[in-house]
C-alpha cells in the first residue's frame, strides 16, 4: 500500500532493558508492518494539521466570529474585482489582436492606461491612499481657478468675472470647493447669453442671416412717421443755427474789443443784420446774471429829479430811456430803435455841456476808452454826473483806473465792487481833462470781454 519512506530506514532502534523473563514475546513479520503503517498514518495527519492554519482560541479581546466572516468577504470582493479587470483586460487584447498594432503611439497609449488601472486598484484596495490623494487635490484646486474657466467667455472681462463663479463647480473630480458656487444676477445672465450669440455668429457664413433670439428686452421701435422726420429735421436746423449764431456773435465781439470805435461803426454800416445778431446773443448772456447793470442806474437815476438831461452812450435797445421819466438822448453804432441815434461814441451829435448825466452801460469797449471819456467830459455841464458800469473781469487794477479817469477832468464820488458780475463807479465833473492829448494813461487799458465756446 504505502512505500516506505527512506528516514524511516535509517532511523535508530530503541534497546529493550528489561530481563528476558520479563519481555514479551517477539512479534511476527506482519505485526511489524501493520505498526510501522499505523506510524505513518499519523506522521501524515500531524504534517496535515501543521499545514493548516491555526485558529487561536477566543479571547475577550480577540477579534469575534464576524470580523473574521467580514475579513473573508473583502478578500473574496478584491479577489472578483481583480479577476473581472484580468477578464476586461483579456478581451481588449483580444480586440486589439483583431483590429492590428497601430505604431509606437498607440503602445504607449495602452501602457498609460495599464498602469492607470493597477493604479485605480491599488487606490480602491488602499483607504490610505485615497485620502492622500483627496488632500492632493484639495491644495492644488485654489492654485490656478483661471484655467476652469469656460472659453466661450473669453471675449470681455464682464463675461469672465459672470462665468468664473459658475466655473468652479467644473475642478477636478477629487478637488472641493471651500465656497459653493453663487447664482448669477440678472446683468451677468444677460452678458453671458450675449458672448454666447456672439461667439456663433463669428463663425457664422455672410450669406446666412443670424436668427432672431426673442429675449426680454428686445422691442422692435416704432416705425418713424413723416412727422417725426420733419420735426427732427426742423430741431437739427435750429440747433445747428443756434450754434453757428453763437460763432459769429463771439466773432463780431472781439472784432469790437480789439479795434477802435470807427472800425465797428463800418463793420455794422456794410452788415446791418450783424449789429442785431450780437445784440440777441449780448442779451442772452446778460440774462443769466443775478442783476443787470441797466436796472441798478435806472433804479438810482428815479431817485434824482425827473429834469436832468441823460445821454446814454451805447443805449442798444434804449432800455434805459424807457426805464426813466428822464429825457434820453440814445447813441450807438446801429438802430434798433427809432430814439436811436447812430453815431461813434467819441463824436456824438451834442453840444458842448448840454447834459447832466452821462451813462456808459458795458459800452466801453475798443481801443479808444480815452475818446469816449473826453467826449463824455466836453459834452457835461459842470459838476454833472458820470456813470461807468462795467464787467468785473476787465479790471486789473481798479485803482489804476479810477486815477486815470481823475486825469482826464472827473471826481470819484462812489463804487460799488459787491457784485460778482460787474463793478459801478459815479463820478463828478471837475473840470477839463488835466493832460495833453499825447499823454499816456495806461490805466484806461482794460482787458476784452471775450466769450468761451459752450
Amino acid at each position: 500500500m504505502f512505500e516506505e519512506p527512506e528516514w524511516a530506514e535509517e532511523a535508530p532502534v530503541a534497546t529493550d532493558l528489561r530481563p528476558e523473563a520479563s519481555r514479551p514475546p517477539p512479534a511476527s513479520a506482519s505485526q511489524i508492518k501493520g505498526s510501522k503503517h499505523r506510524q505513518l498514518l499519523a506522521t501524515l495527519r500531524a504534517l496535515e494539521a501543521a499545514s493548516l492554519p491555526q485558529q487561536s482560541p477566543s479571547l475577550p479581546d480577540s477579534d469575534s466570529e464576524e470580523d473574521v466572516v467580514e475579513r473573508k468577504k473583502k478578500h473574496l470582493k478584491k479577489s472578483s474585482s481583480a479577476s473581472a479587470s484580468i477578464d476586461v483586460e483579456k478581451k481588449r487584447k483580444k480586440k486589439c489582436q483583431k483590429q492590428g498594432p497601430h505604431g509606437s503611439d498607440y503602445e504607449e497609449k495602452e501602457v498609460k492606461r495599464k498602469k492607470n488601472c493597477l493604479r485605480g486598484i491599488l487606490n480602491a484596495s488602499d483607504p490610505a491612499e485615497e485620502q492622500k490623494r483627496k488632500r492632493k487635490c484639495q491644495k492644488q484646486a485654489p492654485s490656478n481657478p483661471a484655467q476652469h474657466l469656460d472659453k466661450d467667455n473669453k471675449t470681455g472681462s464682464k463675461a469672465w468675472k459672470s462665468t468664473a463663479t459658475n466655473n468652479q463647480s467644473k475642478l477636478s473630480p477629487g478637488s472641493t470647493s471651500a465656497n459653493p458656487p453663487q447664482p448669477l444676477s440678472r446683468k451677468q445672465w444677460r452678458n453671458r447669453q450675449k458672448n454666447k450669440r456672439r461667439h456663433k455668429n463669428k463663425f457664422r457664413p455672410p450669406d446666412q442671416a443670424p436668427a432672431a433670439v426673442p429675449t426680454e428686452e428686445t422691442e422692435m421701435p416704432p416705425a418713424p412717421s413723416p412727422d417725426n422726420h420733419e420735426d427732427r429735421a426742423g430741431a437739427l436746423r435750429a440747433r445747428m443755427a443756434q450754434r453757428l449764431d453763437g460763432a459769429r456773435f463771439r466773432y463780431l465781439n472781439e472784432q469790437l474789443y480789439s479795434g477802435p470805435s470807427s472800425a465797428a461803426q463800418r463793420l455794422f454800416q456794410e452788415d446791418p443784420e450783424a449789429f442785431l445778431l450780437y445784440h440777441r446773443g449780448f442779451q442772452s448772456q446778460v440774462k443769466k446774471w443775478p442783476l443787470q447793470p441797466v436796472d441798478r442806474i435806472a433804479k438810482d437815476l428815479r431817485q434824482r429829479p425827473a429834469s436832468l438831461v441823460v445821454a446814454d452812450f451805447g443805449c442798444g435797445d434804449c432800455r434805459l430811456a424807457s426805464s426813466i421819466r428822464n429825457p434820453v438822448h440814445c447813441f450807438d453804432l446801429a438802430s434798433l430803435d427809432p430814439r436811436v441815434t447812430v453815431c461813434d461814441m467819441a463824436q456824438v451829435p451834442l453840444e458842448d455841456e448840454s447834459v447832466d448825466v452821462a451813462v456808459f452801460c458795458l459800452s466801453l469797449m475798443g481801443t479808444n476808452i480815452r475818446d469816449f471819456l473826453e467826449e463824455a467830459n466836453r459834452v457835461l455841464k459842470q459838476g454833472g454826473l458820470l456813470k461807468v458800469a462795467e464787467v468785473s473781469s476787465r479790471f486789473e487794477d481798479v485803482r489804476t483806473f479810477l486815477g486815470a479817469v481823475t486825469k482826464l477832468g472827473f471826481k470819484v464820488i462812489s463804487k460799488d465792487l459787491t457784485n460778482s458780475h460787474f463793478f459801478l463807479f459815479d463820478f463828478e465833473k471837475t473840470g477839463p481833462p488835466q493832460v495833453g492829448p499825447k499823454a499816456q494813461l495806461t490805466g484806461l487799458k482794460l482787458q476784452p470781454c471775450l466769450y468761451k465756446r459752450r
